[in-house]
């Protein structure tokens, strides 16, 4: 059995290389884009491939990081993750603070050294901190709901339900980070991930770089709510699938 201790170091782990490396390629992206001069803001001139470029770096670091700690910790990385598995009794609530805890020191760690590593131009980047762009509050609280109610639904198809083939888990939930990223990129940053979030945040605070805090329940209530949701939805129709499967059962075998 493993320990706990052991299963948040895998979640720690985790986050910070979903974090780290999705900062290293938002950096390395963006100042090809502006032809190694520090974009501000970093959005404006983006293309729909460069956010895609950038998204799979995103996705490949979760899809490495599932491989590497399904079996460890269950390899949430995200706090919305794990707060929608425990809404439907596939989490022990004991353990959910310790992971968000985790998840969310993993990801400062990560947005921290990337300032460490790339320097003045990283804090120039925000550290990749997420924002909305061109829409107002509430909608942008919705886009990001929408985004993690696409991965959510993802991970109780692939990963959560019994009779997933889960050899096939990683890549599929990694894809759907892809999709669901850098549809909502050029929106609200593409957060769907709590954590994701909060490491830029607190770096930029730490570091005295810009205050995004006000945004920052955008990022909170979109995401947690978004993958409640899915972990609900698909919770309910998986119940009637069952239950239909099982009246025709009955019916076949009283007609027999």
């Amino acid at each position: 059995m493993v320990s706990l201790g052991k299963k948040l170091a895998a979640e720690l782990l985790g986050t910070f290389l979903l974090v780290f490396f999705g900062s290293i390629a938002i950096y390395i992206t963006l100042t090809m884009v502006y032809g190694g001069s520090t974009p501000n803001p970093f959005n404006i001139g983006v293309t729909m491939t460069d956010w895609l470029g950038i998204n799979m770096a995103f996705g490949l670091a979760i899809i490495i990081g599932i491989y590497s700690f399904a079996r460890i910790s269950g390899a949430h990385f995200n706090p919305a993750v794990t707060l929608a598995l425990w809404s439907v009794q596939r989490f022990p609530g004991k353990n959910v603070a310790p992971y968000i805890s985790a998840q969310l020191i993993g990801a400062t760690i990560a947005s921290l050294l990337f300032a460490l590593f790339i320097g003045s131009q990283a804090i120039s980047l925000k550290l990749g901190a997420t924002a909305p762009y061109t829409i107002g509050y509430l909608q942008a609280i919705m886009v990001e709901a929408m985004g993690t109610f696409l991965l959510m639904m993802t991970i109780m198809v692939v990963a959560v339900d019994k009779r997933a083939k889960l050899g096939y888990a990683g890549l599929i939930i990694g894809l759907s980070v892809i999709l669901s990223q850098t549809l909502i990129s050029s929106i609200t940053g593409g957060s769907i991930n709590p954590a994701g979030t909060f490491g830029p945040y607190l770096g930029d605070t730490i570091l005295g770089s810009v205050n995004l805090w006000n945004y920052f329940p955008i990022y909170v209530i979109g995401p947690i709510s978004g993958a409640i949701m899915a972990a609900f939805t698909y919770k309910y129709i998986k119940s009637e699938s069952n239950k239909n499967l099982l009246t025709r059962l009955i019916k076949k075998i009283k007609t027999n």
